[in-house]
């Protein structure tokens, strides 16, 4: 900035712009808080169905977030902008105070008109006026204004140049819609984008050259800045895709950083997730530098970033910098569409296994759970946070019929096998051979088929594994129920598949949960027909808003039996059903109900179907519990209570039971208000008996046989169903409380019963016989 430039300015044209954008958060305000509690609350609260159901009200979701995203964004331009309107300001008066102590010593400052400027005499001895006393001055003087009106002008300069950068850096992050990265004052973006300046030219070091202490330096600005979008961007762009994996690689190979990992191995494990998730930040940039830096680190999927030009692959170093943290959608499409490349060519198109680990290979992932080797572990990680992006993963095709790969069926029932397509669900769930790795205690690592059950309940749910749907959650939609119904046939198709690694029951069984209503409609055994007046009545028994998994009784009866068997599969499902079923009662007996949402004007038909499916399902699942106990007495089944009252305690930690309305709240039975916040609701009064029953279970000691653990169930489940038609017939008065809880136990205990012989009859050998 030059001395006339500060000198003379005049702020008025900034001080409107900051006025007008005073004004215009005050209106984006008023529109933020239109559209959320307005827009998005009747958007919540609509009784939609099929399309309207998810497109919709994702949209008007969106909408709603992009108005708050407008707001924040005006509000950090018009913080910057006042701050270095307030700045300059300060520099000017700083620039006027300094030239007039100058005139005191007989010095003026000049601009020599190309941005610089000198400091001379202003009134030569010679030429004052006659009985004029100059007042005196030495070089020292010269220099000294020189010097304070150059720093002036330098820090005016910076001032002015930090806010362009800022507020370019601020605009450029969303190349479409608006930003929501929020900034108290210029000083706060710039000192952000200054910081991962820093540290990106810190992590640029040869790794043998980095010390213990700029370790330090770099782990804990990762920690701070992760979630600054400004801090994301920069550091990452400045780091380089190939700087990344290069850092990465380099400080976990012994030969180059075994100084730093002798004293800093311990600690590996932090700065991972602190840089997983900064990078992953970072990918929601569309700044011009990361739309080339996500371009390019898919590129590098399949290329060799190891010494000397060899392994591991950019993947298997990028995949464990993708564990935490929500990734943009875009990027990890397209980097899947890479890593299933790179995988049929390592293995052949799914002939082999791949991504063993040799002895010699450096460990690339420090949470202990596995060694990192296998690049589909740290990728499926990433999908279980970005719902969008694992469904449409998981739909895409790993190979054609028409390719070159062993994968066989019976093409047209004639004995003859031909060639079929695989799905990445199919070829992952089904076909992988998956390498054998350890964990940090030397034990079999289950990292990668567990994360890829936490994939596939972002991508069957629509919202991040390990969380519960909130009221802004989309109902399904028909890729999501697509991926379900071929995870439901998979699992009946082999339930090996899934009780042989259970551990991944906790997931899949909180998907079950959240498809209760296309479970129940499954069960009934009508026949889907749109035409049907029969399929017309299970449609409003149980309504599904959105789209509906289409899923066959016998395959979801060998679901229930095989998610049973784990205790957390099992609490994720009977508390889930408990509390549908609770639901389900309040809305079917409610008088208000509109005629063309009723099932039937019978409230005892109307207790009877809901308790007899709601008993089978109950059934089953203690079919499963019971094979898991199996014939001696033990303590298992305290595993199982314990992981049901554990269940209280996730549930109520956000948004959880079963509170809503109409069609989008009864069709889901995760969505609505936290456990308690529906005092005197049939559901509370459910949950409540749930619970209080694990909890006495639990902490009892007596050894049970999984026979005994079955028949306390069958009491168990038809009380619990007596008291929540009881407690729906009190709450609507709408029929006699004794009939209605007589007719709900009776249902409730033959439902539960039939489950053995319907599963028996379906899946014949699967239970272990009792004598």
């Amino acid at each position: 900035m030059d001395l006339d430039a500060l000198r003379f300015a005049n702020f008025k044209l900034l001080d409107d712009a900051i006025e007008d954008w005073t004004t215009m958060i005050r209106n984006l305000k008023d529109l933020e808080e239109s559209a959320d509690k307005g827009l998005r609350g009747a958007a919540n609260k609509a009784n939609w169905a099929g399309f309207n159901a998810t497109v919709s009200k994702e949209f008007i979701g969106k909408t709603a977030g992009e108005f708050k995203d407008a707001h924040t964004q005006a509000e950090s331009i018009r913080n910057i902008l006042r701050d270095t309107r307030g700045e300059l300001a300060g520099y000017q008066t700083k620039l006027n105070d300094a030239i007039d102590r100058g005139l005191k010593k007989n010095l003026t400052v000049v601009s020599t008109g190309d941005g610089g400027f000198t400091v001379t005499m202003n009134i030569h001895p010679d030429r004052a006026a006659k009985g004029t006393t100059v007042p005196e001055h030495d070089a020292s003087d010269v220099t000294a204004l020189r010097d304070e009106i150059q720093k002036i002008l330098n820090d005016a300069t910076e001032s002015d140049n930090s806010a362009n950068k800022v507020l370019q850096a601020l605009v450029d992050q969303s190349r479409l819609g608006f930003s929501d990265a929020g900034y108290k004052d210029r000083d706060a973006a710039a000192n952000a984008i200054k910081e991962a300046e820093d540290l990106a030219d810190l992590a640029k070091k040869k790794p043998e050259d980095i010390t213990p202490e700029e370790f330090d330096k770099l782990n804990a600005g990762l920690k701070k800045y992760a979630n600054d979008d400004l801090f994301a961007a920069e550091f990452a762009t400045r780091l380089g895709p190939r700087g990344t994996l290069d850092f990465w690689t380099g400080i976990n190979d012994p030969h180059r950083a075994r100084e730093l990992g002798s004293q800093r191995v311990d600690h590996y494990d932090e700065l991972q997730k602190n840089l997983s998730m900064t990078l992953a930040n970072a990918t929601q940039s569309d700044t011009v530098g990361m739309t080339e830096w996500k371009n390019k680190m898919v590129e590098m999927v399949d290329k060799p970033v190891g010494r000397n030009g060899g392994f591991p692959l950019g993947a298997q170093v990028m995949g464990n910098l993708m564990r935490w943290g929500d990734y943009d959608d875009r990027f990890l499409n397209s980097y899947g569409d890479k890593l299933i490349e790179t995988e049929k060519k390592f293995t052949s198109n799914g002939r082999h296994g791949a991504w063993q680990r040799t002895g010699a290979d450096p460990l690339l992932n420090r949470t202990g759970t596995d060694s990192g080797w296998d690049p589909m572990t740290g990728y499926l990680k990433a999908l279980s946070n970005s719902p969008d992006a694992a469904t449409e993963f998981f739909n895409g095709t790993f190979v054609t019929k028409d390719e070159d790969h062993d994968f066989t069926h019976d093409t047209d029932g004639d004995g003859k096998e031909g060639r079929k397509t695989l799905s990445n669900f199919d070829y992952l769930f089904e076909e992988r051979d998956w390498p054998q790795d350890a964990n940090s205690e030397g034990d079999e690592s289950i990292a990668g088929r567990n994360n890829l059950a936490l994939a596939l309940e972002a991508a069957t749910t629509g919202h991040p594994a390990g969380e519960l749907p909130t009221i802004d959650t989309p109902p399904h939609n028909a890729d999501q129920t697509k991926l379900m119904e071929s995870l439901v046939a998979s699992v009946a198709d082999d339930p090996k598949r899934l009780t042989e690694h259970s551990y991944m029951s906790d997931s899949i069984g909180q998907i079950t949960s959240e498809y209760l209503p296309d479970i129940n409609r499954a069960m009934s055994d009508v026949e889907r027909d749109a035409k049907s007046d029969d399929w017309r009545d299970i449609e409003r028994l149980y309504p599904v808003a959105g789209s509906e998994a289409a899923l066959q009784h016998a395959d979801v009866s060998k679901l229930l039996f095989a998610v049973g068997q784990n205790p957390e599969g099992y609490a994720a499902v009977e508390v889930g059903q408990k509390a549908y079923m609770g639901k389900l009662m309040e809305y079917h007996l409610d008088p208000g109900l509109p005629a063309n949402q009723r099932f039937s004007d019978d409230e005892e038909l109307v207790v009877r179907h809901i308790a007899g499916r709601s008993g089978e399902v109950s059934g089953t699942l203690g079919l499963g519990q019971q094979e898991a106990i199996g014939k001696d007495a033990s303590n298992k089944d305290k595993e199982y209570e314990h992981s049901v009252a554990q269940r209280k305690n996730w549930i109520s930690g956000g948004f959880g039971t079963v509170v809503g309305v109409g069609v989008s709240f009864i069709a889901t039975p995760w969505v609505g208000a936290v456990v308690g916040g529906g005092v005197g609701t049939v559901t509370s009064v459910v949950l409540e008996s749930v619970f209080q029953d694990a909890e006495g279970h639990a902490v009892d000691d007596a050894k049970k046989t999984g026979g005994q653990v079955w028949q306390e169930g069958l009491v168990r489940n038809s009380t619990i169903t007596a008291d929540a038609a009881q407690a729906a017939a009190e709450k609507h008065q709408s029929a006699d409380t004794g009939d209605a809880a007589t007719w709900a136990r009776e249902s409730s205990r033959q439902g539960y019963i039939n489950a053995r012989a319907i599963l028996d009859g379906q899946a014949p050998g699967s239970m272990t016989p009792y004598s």
